[in-house]
């Protein structure tokens, strides 16, 4: 297992993803340690001056104007934890608790929150001891950072509330903490609020959803190339020369994978051949990469934002190396918020295009042959009929979850925070869209290997073969007289979702773009 180590320049996606997935241990660096020194250095000295400081020796959102005696201040760095530990519904993910917990601890280890190094220590010692505290799904409204969810996370480091043990036993965080052999923190100035303010939940989600859409993306490509193999479709129609006049990226990414799936296939170019011959194909087969690369772009332009606030310090106040401690509106989640309704938007048309394959799969009026619904016996059997309707169910889903969550505010804290950018609203209906996604496309893939197989006598890609025969192995089972659908579905959906159906095909293409 390898160590992420966190300096003061931020991180990378693929830190987070180590350490939210793949339990990765984390250090601090020495150039973190010493920042983390310095700037805790400027709030202790404002501490100790007769003016108030937001944040240091004041109240905080609408309750700013009351000056805090020092005696009350590690009082009020407890109480806004607990009183902001207010979330209720499910339990959010694991990795998505651990993700959030590692992004606060970027922004605190680059010397701009005022936390002290100890604290920081004990953040890098519960990640590394498997301790996930329970935060719930409701309680954020992506402004003043994703407060709710990173109080629960705060809670624990205090010893207080529940958390998620190494075994996955909800317990006490305390009791957890202790067997550990960590301290729970005694908060002091600033720190209480430093640990809640940021969007750290949020870009967690962000991050992981990227990295989901890449192999999803690339899945819907190899499952357009195999419907289109299924109807016996025109590849030309992928030429790189076409896709250079309008020269989106991702939509010549999405062609090129088309047309390293299909290379070699003995089912394309079929059109003349037929009683009835076609001029050219539906749009959802014709314009797959032109759907799909839109989406990619997109996944693009999320991805740049995501880099730059994985390099930010978002906090507030926040300690400047003049040793001004300034109060500010980083906090604020539209950036992320934006994006992750981009990509619900582009995840819903994607799924959108390929159930309309699917369902052309299943038509006998407008799959050239085909048996109707794929069926082993029409009318004693309804083949696919059904899974296509659970596609369509999918489908249906995405569109109401592509509604922008971001286009909504609601003013909270006494109107003192009047507009919010409900970005964590917008990755808890990313996370959804995603998985629904996968479904969609495990049920294309379903659709369009059965399809395949059944136009005897001619031979399909190397790549699509080699696609058909590890899903088959993945339990993924061919044509045939009805059966209980669902398993086999769901050997779909674990193939796809696993990235086993990239896997597959990559050793003949190459790798996919």
């Amino acid at each position: 297992m390898h160590t992420v180590v966190v300096g003061t320049s931020g991180t990378t996606a693929e830190d987070v993803i180590a350490v939210a997935r793949g339990n990765a241990r984390v250090q601090l660096s020495g150039e973190a340690l010493d920042a983390l020194a310095r700037a805790r250095e400027i709030v202790d000295a404002l501490a100790a001056k007769p003016e108030p400081v937001y944040g240091v020796s004041t109240g905080f959102g609408a309750l700013a104007s009351r000056h805090i005696s020092p005696e009350l201040r590690a009082q009020l760095q407890r109480n806004i934890v607990r009183s902001h530990a207010a979330g209720m519904g499910p339990r959010v993910e694991r990795e998505v608790v651990r993700a959030l917990m590692f992004l606060r601890l970027k922004t605190v280890a680059s010397g701009h929150t005022g936390v002290r190094p100890s604290v920081a220590q004990t953040m890098v010692d519960v990640l590394n001891a498997g301790i996930t505290p329970v935060v719930h799904e409701y309680g954020s409204l992506g402004c003043s950072g994703d407060l709710a969810p990173l109080s629960h996370c705060a809670l624990a480091l205090m010893g207080e509330g529940d958390a998620e043990g190494p075994d996955g036993v909800v317990r006490p965080a305390g009791e957890l903490l202790a067997e550990a052999g960590i301290a729970p923190v005694e908060l002091r100035e600033k720190e209480g609020l430093a640990l809640l303010n940021g969007t750290d939940g949020m870009l967690g989600m962000l991050v992981m959803a990227l990295a989901d859409l890449d192999k999803l993306y690339k899945s819907a490509d190899i499952t357009a190339a195999l419907t289109l193999e299924a109807l016996l479709g025109t590849e030309r129609v992928l030429a790189p020369e076409l896709h250079a006049i309008r020269p989106h990226p991702g939509q010549g990414a999405s062609a090129a994978n088309m047309a390293a799936v299909l290379k070699g296939s003995g089912l394309t170019g079929h059109f003349q051949e037929e009683s009835a011959p076609r001029v050219q194909d539906a749009y959802s087969v014709r314009c797959a990469p032109q759907v799909a690369g839109a989406g990619r772009d997109t996944m693009a332009h999320a991805a740049l934002v995501a880099s730059r606030e994985l390099a930010s310090a978002v906090d507030n106040p926040v300690v400047l190396p003049d040793g001004r401690v300034e109060s500010n509106g980083n906090f604020h989640g539209a950036p992320v918020a934006y994006v992750l309704d981009f990509l619900a938007i582009a995840a819903a048309d994607l799924g959108s295009i390929a159930e309309r394959r699917t369902d052309r799969l299943l038509d006998k009026n407008r799959s050239h042959g085909l048996p109707p619904f794929l069926a082993d016996d029409a009318g004693v059997d309804s083949g696919l009929m059904i899974a296509q309707y659970t596609q369509a169910a999918l489908v249906s889903e995405m569109k109401r979850l592509a509604v922008p969550a971001s286009a909504d505010s609601i003013p909270s804290s006494a109107m003192q925070e009047d507009h919010v950018s409900m970005g964590w609203s917008a990755a808890r209906k990313l996370r959804t869209a995603v998985d629904n996604l996968t479904r969609i496309i495990a049920i294309e893939l379903y659709a369009a290997t059965r399809a395949i197989e059944l136009r005897h006598g001619l031979t399909p890609a190397p790549a699509s073969r080699a696609a058909i025969a590890a899903a088959r192995a993945a339990g993924v089972e061919g044509p045939g007289p009805d059966r209980f659908l669902a398993p086999d579905l769901a050997a779909a959906d674990a193939f796809v979702r696993t990235g086993g159906l990239v896997a597959a095909v990559e050793p003949v293409t190459g790798p996919l773009a």
